[in-house]
């Protein structure tokens, strides 16, 4: 009996040590840590960067991905991508959006407003499937902020100290440009693709940036004003996207540094206060 304990014990921790192997061999690779400008608790946004994500957007994901939660005018607002009023109002006038009941009862059709919200590329889930092969495409809104990786120990007792919360922006910037060719030992089902950064390496979007895919402003000189490769579009739209999730990140930080800084003053003025209270009972 004791022997035949053994054998089983023995065959099971070989079991478990092949599927840890394998799983370690086919586990999706943590994304590099990226520089971000907005990182930090004195970061900012780079709004020149902020334009050219939302660029990437317009141009490429929103073809397929919605932006429900982001309104046309808070593209405007300050600590954003710094457009104009008369440039949103242009182009929210460029899309349709449903509106309605009118005195008839009837839903219609206008022109977008500065008020309305960026208008879903789908009517619906079932549409949004039916196009992309059964998957739907994910909103936008605050996938920044949503999507993460375990970043594991000792690095996530680093963060807290850092304040390193880019995780989401790192894994975005990553996985865009992270499409590669399947290992010989992974099969890819038809339709499907690989990608070094997606959990499970199997994804169903079809890689959505090239080189050159989209034409950046020129700049004084005639050059664009960064690279128009897929790991520039890719930092620049998950730049975009950080912002999307958290438009009053700045304002935020300015109001936590004043707040800290307040009570760093009060609690000194609470200290000489006391001292000087209680210095003739000291003194006794």
């Amino acid at each position: 009996m004791k022997s035949l304990t053994t054998l089983i014990a023995a065959v099971a921790l070989a079991g478990l040590a092949s599927s840890s192997a394998f799983a370690q061999s086919h586990e999706r690779l943590n994304p590099p840590r990226q520089t971000w400008s907005f990182a930090g608790p004195f970061g900012t946004y780079d709004e020149t960067q902020l334009q050219r994500g939302f660029q990437v957007f317009k141009e490429v994901c929103s073809n397929c991905h919605s932006l429900n939660k982001v309104a046309f005018r808070t593209l405007t607002d300050k600590g954003g991508p710094g457009f104009t009023t008369g440039q949103i109002t242009a182009l929210a006038a460029t899309y349709k959006v449903k509106d309605g009941p009118n005195d008839n009862g009837d839903y219609f059709e206008r022109p977008a407003r500065l008020a309305d919200y960026w208008p879903a590329p789908f009517p619906n889930k079932q549409a949004a499937a039916a196009a992309n092969g059964g998957a739907i495409p994910p909103d936008f809104s605050v996938i920044a902020k949503a999507r993460t990786y375990e970043r594991g120990f000792p690095w996530f007792v680093f963060d807290i100290f850092t304040q390193y919360q880019e995780q989401g922006v790192d894994y975005i910037a990553s996985l865009l440009p992270g499409y590669e060719d399947a290992p010989e030992d992974v099969t890819v089902p038809e339709g499907k693709y690989y990608n070094k950064y997606f959990p499970g390496n199997v994804i169903s979007m079809p890689p959505p940036l090239q080189d050159g895919a989209v034409s950046y402003i020129k700049g004084p000189d005639g050059r664009p004003q960064a690279p128009e490769t897929v790991q520039q579009y890719a930092k620049d739209v998950a730049a975009f996207l950080m912002w999307a999730a958290e438009p009053h990140m700045e304002q935020r930080k300015e109001i936590a540094f004043r707040t800290l800084l307040f009570l760093l003053v009060f609690a000194g003025l609470l200290y000489f206060t006391k001292r000087k209270i209680w210095a003739s009972v000291e003194g006794h």
